[in-house]
């Protein structure tokens, strides 16, 4: 009996001088490809990119790419099972690697570059200023050319 308790604890030991690696991943992709990419404000490069990143949360994103609307939202990296307190701490001490991917897929749309659709984006924007909706407030900006 001691001689199986004692190959317990070396083989526990072992495992503590071998620890496994964590790794955390966003995959950013979007359509169409190649559009310039920050996350939390730091230029990450243009998808489809894949970007390590720590803590779970909420991350600012931000995306534009010319000819299109510019994107800038705020994303959610849930925190998976295996590390959720306790759990993590036995995937962080075992000798296998683990890899965690979130994956953020964006739509773009193709931007209206006529007079009308600078109207309403500006339309857009000085409801969002005022709090509530230009055209509501009387102040929304003439349409004719």
């Amino acid at each position: 009996m001691p001689e199986r308790l004692l190959a317990f604890l070396i083989l526990c030991s072992s495992m503590l001088l071998l620890p496994g690696c964590v790794r955390r991943s966003l995959e950013i992709s979007s359509s169409p490809e190649g559009a310039l990419v920050w996350v939390n404000g730091r230029e990450v490069g243009r998808t489809p990119v894949t970007v390590d990143f720590m803590h779970y949360g909420t991350y600012d994103l931000m995306i534009k790419k010319r000819g299109w609307e510019p994107i800038i939202d705020k994303r959610s990296a849930p925190i998976p099972i295996a590390d959720l307190p306790g759990l993590d701490l036995a995937v962080e001490i075992l000798p296998v690697d683990a890899h965690h991917v979130v994956q953020w897929h964006i739509e773009m749309e193709p931007r209206d570059e006529s007079h009308g659709g600078l109207l309403n984006r500006a339309n857009t924007l000085r409801g969002e200023l005022e709090g509530g909706d230009a055209a509501d407030s009387g102040k929304a900006l003439d349409e004719s050319p």
